[in-house]
C-alpha cells in the first residue's frame, strides 16, 4: 500500500510539471496582450507577483515564522526564480533574438543537474540516460524554437543575459528543494512571490518607471491576461511545480522545462496563426523522447 501510495504521488508529480509547463508555454502569448497594452517587460513582472501573492494568501491565509537565515535565503529564491530571472531573461530579449533565448534559458534543467550533483551530497547524479536525454532535448528545443528557419545569430551580451538567466533559475531550484520537503507547497510559493515582487519593484523603477495600471482593470483583453499570468502562471503554477519538486527531484522535475518552446509552437498556432514546419514536429519529438530517456535515471533527490 504505502509503495501504491508513494507511485501515485510521482504520477501526480508529473501531472503537475506537465501542466505547469503547458500553462508557462500559454504565457507568451497572454504577455503580448500586457505588452500591446503599453506594460514593458520589466513592469509586467512586479504586478504578477502582487497577484500571485493576494490570490495564494486567499488560498492559504497562515502564517509560519522563520529563522532568519530561513528568510534570508527565501531571499535569495524570490530573487534568482522571480525578480533577477524576469529581469535577466526580459533584458536579453532587448539584445538578442527570441530563438537565441528561448534556447538558452532552456539550458536550465542542465545548470540544474551540474548543480544538484555537486550541492545535494549524492541525493542527486548525473546518470548516462539523463545526460543523453538532455542532449536529445536541446537538440529538439533548437529545432522547435527556429522552426523551419535556419538563422541564429549571435548577440555576445544578449546571450551572455539569457544563459544567466538559465543559471538563475537553476540556482532557485537547488535553493527551494529543501523547503519543499518540510513546508506546504502553497506556503513556499507565497513567500517567493513575496519576496519576488519586493526585489522586482527597484528593477522596476530604475529601468521604466510605474505603469499606468488602469487598462488592467478596464481593458477585458488586458483583466484576462493579467488574471492568467498572476493566478495560473505564477501562484498555481509555480505551487504545483514546487509540489512536484518534492515527489520527483530538482533534475527530473526541470527536464519538462524543455517542452515549454513547443507548447508556445502550438499555442502561436492556434491562436496567432503562426505556421508550425516539420523541423518544429521533429523537434517536438526529440523532446519527448528526450524527457522520456532522461527518466530512466529515476533516483530522486
Amino acid at each position: 500500500m504505502e509503495l501504491k501510495a508513494r507511485n501515485s504521488k510521482k504520477i501526480l508529480g508529473h501531472i503537475f510539471a506537465l501542466f505547469s509547463v503547458i500553462v508557462w508555454g500559454s504565457c507568451y502569448v497572454l504577455t503580448k496582450n500586457l505588452l500591446n497594452a503599453g506594460f514593458t517587460a520589466l513592469q509586467i513582472t512586479p504586478i504578477r507577483m502582487a497577484l500571485a501573492y493576494v490570490v495564494l494568501l486567499i488560498m492559504r491565509p497562515k502564517f509560519r515564522r522563520l529563522s532568519w537565515k530561513d528568510e534570508g535565503i527565501f531571499v535569495l529564491i524570490g530573487i534568482f526564480g522571480g525578480s533577477v530571472y524576469f529581469f535577466l531573461q526580459n533584458t536579453a530579449l532587448t539584445y538578442t533574438y527570441a530563438a537565441n533565448v528561448s534556447i538558452i534559458v532552456c539550458l536550465s534543467p542542465i545548470f540544474t543537474a551540474i548543480l544538484a550533483a555537486i550541492f545535494s551530497r549524492g541525493n542527486e547524479r548525473l546518470g548516462k540516460f539523463l545526460l543523453i536525454g538532455s542532449f536529445l532535448a536541446i537538440a529538439g528545443v533548437v529545432m522547435v524554437v527556429l522552426n523551419g528557419s535556419l538563422n541564429f545569430h549571435l548577440s555576445p551580451l544578449g546571450d551572455l543575459l539569457a544563459l544567466l538567466a538559465g543559471i538563475s533559475w537553476a540556482v532557485y531550484s537547488v535553493l527551494i528543494k529543501r523547503y519543499t520537503e518540510t513546508m506546504d507547497g502553497f506556503l513556499v510559493t507565497r513567500r517567493v512571490m513575496f519576496w519576488a515582487f519586493l526585489t522586482s519593484i527597484p528593477l522596476m523603477f530604475l529601468s521604466d518607471g510605474m505603469p499606468n495600471l488602469a487598462p488592467l482593470f478596464t481593458v477585458p483583453k488586458v483583466l484576462i491576461s493579467w488574471l492568467f499570468l498572476g493566478i495560473l502562471g505564477n501562484a498555481v503554477c509555480f505551487a504545483l511545480w514546487n509540489i512536484a519538486f518534492k515527489e520527483l527531484g530538482v533534475v527530473v522535475t526541470n527536464n519538462y522545462l524543455y517542452g515549454s518552446p513547443f507548447v508556445t509552437l502550438i499555442v502561436g498556432w492556434l491562436l496567432l496563426g503562426e505556421p508550425i514546419s516539420w523541423m518544429g514536429v521533429l523537434g517536438a519529438v526529440l523532446i519527448t523522447a528526450g524527457v522520456i530517456l532522461a527518466q530512466r535515471d529515476k533516483r530522486k533527490a
